[in-house]
């Protein structure tokens, strides 16, 4: 089913791109998506679809800076702004939801860098998220910066320095998946963000933190799906901050062949599945 493209107008002016899968009939919950640092709305298009195809109405966006959003490429005046982004988001489609199925629930979904995002706003305002998905979320990466690259972006945010661009070191579509062809989709996606601003990387950082320490302060129904051969992100360490949600229990999926976007497996119609069976389980 193909999705319909928007632009959302953020509080600060920003306009920002968006796919939004509608089903035909009154939804039976509401999906707000979130994508990883490099990807965009475009790449999960299949799972979206099946999810509306199922009875779900799944709006998924560009953060600003990425996908289809070329104002300011690869550039986030600070953390709070994209979280900012997400809040008034949900809060528009809980408007939207209460008047057309108030008995719906609004999911929040992200993907891999989207993680941190989700995770800080469903620990701030709790009361826009009804059920969080987690999927390969970024919270606690293998890839690290260097120490002379950390000693960098410190002196950037002493002398405020936020419009150096920096390589996003995800470069090789060998990290996202092992499907030859999809790793040249990758390779010649022309949406890719490879480069980001030395503000985007502090706001990151900022992100980061807030993230971690989020967990206790989650007490909605959460689910997370994790790939065994992910090279992007330490599974381990994403169980031990999953153990400590405010809700006590966490639904764990795990793929031991998959690399890390689910989508781009050879049978993305398990994790699909799955993904479906649960929020079957919070409607």
């Amino acid at each position: 089913m193909p999705p319909q493209f928007e632009r959302i107008l953020a509080s600060d002016g920003y306009r920002q791109f968006a796919r939004h899968w509608q089903p035909s009939e009154s939804p039976r919950g509401f999906v707000v998506a979130l994508h990883g640092i490099q990807s965009h709305s475009g790449w999960y298009e299949y799972s979206s679809g099946r999810l509306c195809e199922a009875g779900y109405d799944v709006l998924f966006l560009d953060r600003r800076g990425s996908g289809k959003n070329f104002s300011r490429r690869g550039d986030v005046p600070h953390g709070d702004r994209l979280i900012n982004d997400v809040m008034q988001v949900l809060s528009d489609v809980r408007r939207h939801r209460d008047r057309v199925a108030p008995n719906a629930p609004v999911v929040l979904l992200a993907v891999s860098w989207g993680g941190k995002l989700a995770a800080i706003t469903a620990a701030r305002r709790p009361e826009l998220v009804d059920a969080l998905a987690l999927l390969y979320p970024g919270l606690c990466a293998r890839v690290q910066p260097t120490a002379w690259q950390r000693a960098r972006l410190n002196l950037a945010r002493r002398l405020d320095v936020r419009h150096k661009r920096v390589e996003v070191p995800l470069n090789d579509p060998a990290l996202f998946t092992a499907d030859p062809r999809w790793q040249e989709f990758i390779r010649n996606d022309p949406l890719v963000l490879r480069e980001v601003t030395s503000g985007f990387l502090l706001a990151h950082q900022d992100l980061t933190r807030e993230s971690l320490a989020a967990a206790p302060q989650i007490h909605c129904p959460t689910l997370l799906m994790l790939a065994g051969r992910d090279q992007i992100i330490d599974n381990e360490a994403t169980k031990l901050w999953a153990a400590r949600l405010g809700i006590g229990k966490v639904t764990l999926q795990e793929y031991p062949a998959a690399q890390h976007t689910l989508e781009f497996e050879s049978q993305p119609d398990r994790f699909v599945d799955d993904l479906l069976e649960w929020l079957q389980s919070v409607a």
